[in-house]
Order: C-alpha cells, then structure tokens, then sequence
C-alpha cells in the first residue's frame, strides 16, 4: 500500500466536499417542494456523514510532525501504509475530535432552524407578499421598526410621488388633531382591550399619545391621513385583496404600502414600496 500524505488526504477532502455540493443542488433542483423538511434533513444527514467519514480518514492519518514518543506507539508499518488507528490518541488529537463533533452538532442545528426558517409564518408572509409586488412592477422599500413605520411609509410614498413630505412629526399632529375633530365618526370603532367601546377620557389619551410617542397606528389613522392627504392609500397584505382607503380620491396617485403580521417580533409593522429595478442584459465580449 502507497504512503498517503497529509495533502493527498485534503485533496481528496476537498474533492469530496465539491462532489456532494454538486450532488446537494441536484437534490434540490429536483426535490418535492411540498417536502422541504424531509429535502432539508437528507442534506443535513449527507454532510453530516461526510464530515464523519473524513473525520475516521484524518485520525487514521499518521501525523508527520507527531513527537517521537508518541510514533512509537505505532509501529513503521503502520506509519508508512496510514494506520487504521493508534493504540493511543494524543491529547491534542482528542482535542481536534472533540472540536469536530462540536462543529458536527451545531451545523445539524443550524440546518433545523433553516428549515423552521423556511417554513415558519415569516417567511411564508414575505414570499406571499412578494409575489403580490412583482405582480405590480413594485418592490419592498424596508421601513424600520420604531413605532413610527405607518407615518414614515406614508412619507416616503409622498417623497417619491413627488409630492410635499411634512415628515413624521408633522403627519403625526395632522392625524391626531384630524380624529379629534372627527371624534363622533372615530370612537365607535375604538375597542378597549375588555372590548367595550373607549370612553371619551380614554379617546382623548389615544390622540395625545399619537401626538407625542411613538404609538403604534392602524387603520383609523390611516383613514385620517387619507382624508387630510386627499389621497387614496392601498394597504397590500400577504392574504386577502388589498385595502384600499379614501377611494373617493379617484383623481390621485395612491400611496402603496404593505402591511405585515409576522416581519418582527413585536408584532405589525408598515413598509413602502418602490418601482421594481429591471436588470439590463449585458452583452458578453
């Protein structure tokens, strides 16, 4: 048997692990998309044997820097024609063992949350919502999450509209004094949380805090801002058509927004939307 280096052993590694790449996309490109977990799991199962496999391979490789005392655990025979195992593994080779079996475990891991990922309601919603855009010649434009998303989608809809943009403070004092001047036709659809209808004091205290907090808004201030903006907006959602509010505004460039149960953590949240980019084909020289 022919002496094998430690180099042909990574060689032959490196050819192993772009063999099962190649073998991975296979799988996925003619996998069941209706059995994306059990897709997922024998790829993980794949890459998980391989990297066992390899592991058996290198501590059965004979490492040429070992210190002499520990050569001599083995016999010239079993140096030259890679030993099927060592009567003793060093301290560090138990080490390296170790590490792997570590490594092993955390990318099975990371393989499951790949597949929670894939199919948790998140990335359900996102591709959903997607879909509805390309539909449109639209994309997301990632408004972030403080509280202030419905007003800063609504301002950057002006913005690219071309229209004038007060800015978040300024929609947020519009909509506040709008409900209060047109609190007869807002408080009957304003429920505690015990589900009765909110009381005048509690009213009161709801368009102070969308006055001067970071308070979360929904439909009724966006059926305000509809009215001072005279403007439709349409809401574009994962499910359902969309929600179209201040219709009677036919005359106007809608205000296109998404809305989005799961995107975070702590609950609803707003984006805009933007002209989809196209990409241009470009010419091979």
């Amino acid at each position: 048997m022919s002496t094998i280096t430690s180099e042909d052993l990574l060689q032959k590694h490196r050819k192993e692990r772009k063999d099962l790449q190649a073998k991975i996309q296979s799988i996925k490109k003619t996998a069941d998309k209706k059995k994306k977990k059990e897709t997922a799991e024998k790829i993980a199962q794949l890459e998980a044997d391989l990297k066992a496999q390899q592991q058996i391979e290198l501590d059965q490789l004979k490492d040429l820097t070992i210190d002499n005392n520990t050569n001599k655990e083995c016999s010239e025979k079993e140096v030259e024609e890679v030993p099927q195992q060592c009567e003793k593994i060093s301290k560090a080779q138990r080490r390296r063992n170790k590490k792997t079996q570590h490594e092993l475990e955390n990318q099975r891991r990371i393989a499951e949350q790949e597949i929670e990922n894939e199919a948790g309601p998140r990335n359900v919603e996102s591709l959903a919502i997607k879909k509805i855009l390309d539909s449109k010649g639209l994309q997301l434009h990632t408004i972030p999450s403080d509280g202030d998303c419905l007003y800063q989608a609504v301002n950057h809809q002006l913005e690219i509209n071309g229209l004038s943009t007060p800015g978040v403070a300024s929609l947020r004092r519009d909509t506040a004094k709008y409900m209060r001047e047109h609190k007869n036709d807002m408080i009957p659809f304003m429920i505690t949380e015990d589900g009765d209808i909110m009381s005048d004091i509690g009213f009161d205290d709801y368009c102070n805090r969308i006055e001067t907090t970071k308070a979360w808004g929904g439909q009724l201030e966006l059926t305000a801002l509809s009215e001072i903006l005279k403007c439709q907006i349409h809401i574009l959602q994962a499910t359902g058509p969309p929600t179209i509010l201040g219709d009677q505004f036919t005359k106007s460039t809608p205000l296109v927004l998404t809305y989005h149960r799961h995107m975070y953590g702590l609950g609803e949240h707003y984006n805009s939307t933007k002209a989809a980019v196209v990409e241009e084909a470009q010419d091979d020289f």
